[in-house]
């Protein structure tokens, strides 16, 4: 796969982004307490990778525990698009953009992305949690 740009949004459509994302880099599904709660399936990109459109006063941020990361999303609709934050064993900076908001992306190329599975739940985030056919 290639990098390619896609238009992400909340439900309603009120925030609106796009990012470049190349899918052969991988995704990722983590048991952690908040991507447990929000099922998450996501992707980090380079801030540089990553354009609001519109909706920058439509959206609201939640954030817990060490605060590295802010997870935006609608204060309307309540859909999650993104999550920004700063981790220093990842590079630095970074946007960790939730799949399902992106609103052009085939369900074909989702399926044969890579996907890396993170123990957050257990504190072992380099590694897969023993059990990952509920993620």
């Amino acid at each position: 796969m290639a990098t390619k740009t896609y238009r992400g949004s909340c439900h309603c459509g009120a925030v609106k982004f796009e990012v470049d994302i190349d899918l052969a880099e991988g995704t990722g599904k983590c048991n952690c307490s908040y991507c447990w709660k929000v099922r998450n399936w996501s992707i980090i990109v380079r801030p540089d990778a990553f354009r609001p459109i519109a909706g920058d006063s439509d959206r609201t941020e939640y954030s817990f525990g060490s605060h590295q990361a802010r997870h935006a999303f609608c204060k309307h609709c309540g859909v999650r698009t993104y999550t920004k934050g700063h981790l220093e064993q990842i590079g630095g900076a970074y946007v960790s953009i939730a799949l399902a908001s992106l609103d052009d992306l085939d369900p074909a190329d989702l399926a044969t992305a890579p996907m890396k599975y993170m123990d957050g739940r257990g504190n072992n985030w380099w590694n897969p949690p023993a059990e990952t056919r509920h993620l």
